[in-house]
């Protein structure tokens, strides 16, 4: 018997989620280390996940398959293809970062003050988040994915209301109201899609008798499972819905921004970067190929859907006095364009849509983190609050820059060539689609450089005279995502090569072929 893989990188930081909790409250910097610890050691799982998968060889690999409630044909089955492994390498990747950033997040509020937050929580949450959002990119059984879909919303809601930014206008007391009712909007708007959900995972099993995404995908293929169209349609709703909430697309996106400006950055880093992945991620995997008729039949209007995320997150973004919620409003606007990649039905759209969730999610911890570094520097989210920031710590700044610049999608960054075969991938089908959504690149250009104006430019203010340039912890969580936003701009090649062979697979799933060019190539 083959040595469990996928078990090992997702129960890793499970059993590190409780061995974290259970460290005694005084020994906070011990529940700190064995955190960090575990998730690089999940980091090296991930990376012998990419080692041994095989962009050219089978659909789904390193698979394991265990019955676990035969009644109702439930199994515990695992599988990756290429579009999952270069997410789960994402998360496992931004954990220890994210861990590192948010390394005093959770010290007392006061020395010696009954106001006291519970360090060792913190840190386990964040693992235990890690330990579902990778289960979810790893199964491939629809009742098994649902379960985590779900239950990562728990560990996220303590982390969102119970560990927020102490950085607030208001002073602590509203700062603690906003707080939780961030929190209770985000747990109730993912429970409402969840539980849309749930009828629909109910309804498929009723039609197919099984929950394998494998064996049902494989008799819709060969048409030993015909689905009423208005069955197909109805439960690819329900899939749709949920996953559309958790991405997030307009008009399900408000409790983004209320759930990224009050949590820490690091924790509004896990929000964006990692754990709204898996609704973007589980269209392609269970939307396409469950219900590809319905996916094919909903396209004119989650395209619509997609272009109103992208501008007018884009323009919510340009008005914002709020530096996280400005990135927020950002991540708005890209995912607009993931989906809108996802549902161009073109292998350039889809590449770039996967592409872009790995991108997006390298760039947003760039750019967030640094925020998150000067906002605790200064004590204030508002824009207004800074000025001269270069001439007093041009570290800092410089990696603002570069953050800020790549959420641009500026070329020579990463998320230049996802974007890119995202327009190119639309424009081939829905030009109209993908010249509007060009509107978007040139808001981004506007709340970015102004943001940068604002905040980093012009005479310094006097309370950030003193301010400290980064310090060497700050660094060594910059410096490598710096590093990838550059690396993967100039060549994206390694990420390409994993990803292609499942979007060539999706696409056909959905009895799709890029459309002709219009004029032949001269040879």
């Amino acid at each position: 018997m083959s040595f469990p893989l996928l078990t090992a990188t997702a129960v890793l930081p499970a059993i590190g989620a409780i061995a974290t909790a259970a460290v005694p409250a005084a020994r906070r910097t011990v529940a700190k280390w064995l955190a960090l610890l575990v998730s690089l050691a999940t980091l090296g799982l991930a990376i012998a996940v990419l080692v041994r998968f095989d962009p050219d060889g089978d659909r789904y690999q390193l698979t394991e398959s265990h019955a676990w409630i035969a009644d109702f044909g439930v199994r515990y089955e695992l599988g990756v293809d290429g579009i999952a492994v270069a997410l789960i390498a994402l998360t496992a990747l931004l954990i220890p970062f994210i861990i590192l950033a948010g390394w005093h997040d959770a010290d007392p509020l006061e020395t010696g003050s009954k106001r006291w937050r519970p360090t060792q929580g913190f840190f386990a949450l964040i693992l235990a988040v890690e330990a579902m959002v990778i289960i979810s990119f790893e199964a491939t059984d629809v009742f098994l994915f649902y379960i985590f879909f779900e239950a990562m919303l728990i560990p996220m809601y303590f982390l969102i209301g119970g560990f927020g930014d102490r950085a607030h206008e208001h002073g602590e007391q509203v700062a603690s109201t906003q707080r939780s009712y961030a929190a209770v909007k985000f747990l109730l708007y993912n429970l409402v899609g969840g539980l849309i959900m749930l009828a629909a995972v109910i309804g498929l099993y009723v039609v197919a008798g099984n929950f394998s995404l494998q064996e049902i995908a494989e008799a819709r293929a060969n048409g030993t499972l015909d689905m009423a169209t208005n069955t197909e349609r109805w439960l690819f709703l329900g899939f749709f819905f949920a996953f559309a909430v958790k991405a997030p697309l307009w008009p399900l996106h408000t409790w983004l921004p209320n759930a990224m400006g009050e949590a820490t950055a690091p924790v509004a880093v896990l929000i964006t970067a990692v754990v709204d992945k898996v609704g973007t991620f589980a269209m392609l995997r269970f939307c396409l190929q469950l219900f590809p008729e319905a996916s094919k039949w909903a396209t004119p209007a989650i395209m619509v859907l997609a272009l109103i995320s992208i501008v007018y997150g884009a323009l919510l973004a340009v008005g914002q006095r709020d530096i996280k919620r400005l990135i927020a409003y950002a991540s708005i606007s890209h995912f607009g364009f993931i989906i809108m990649g996802i549902f161009a039905m073109t292998s350039q759209g889809q590449s770039g849509a996967t592409l872009y969730m790995v991108n997006h999610g390298i760039s947003t911890a760039a750019l967030m983190l640094v925020a998150g570094f000067l906002i605790s520097r200064r004590g204030s989210r508002l824009i207004a609050d800074y000025g001269g920031v270069q001439k007093v710590a041009p570290v800092l700044a410089g990696t603002f820059l570069i953050g800020g610049l790549a959420t641009l999608s500026l070329p020579g960054l990463a998320p230049f060539v996802s974007e890119f075969l995202v327009l190119v991938g639309t424009f081939t089908r829905y030009p109209a689609i993908g010249i509007i959504a060009t509107f978007g690149i040139v808001l981004a250009a506007l709340y970015v450089l102004v943001l940068y104006q604002r905040t980093m430019t012009g005479p310094v203010k006097p309370e950030v005279s003193a301010m400290p340039d980064l310090r060497v912890r700050e660094l060594v969580v910059v410096a490598p995502l710096v590093a990838l936003l550059i690396f993967l701009g100039v060549y994206p090649k390694p990420l390409t090569d994993i990803v292609n062979p499942a979007v060539k697979q999706t696409m056909s799933d959905v009895h799709k072929k890029d459309p002709q060019p219009e004029v032949e190539a001269a040879k």
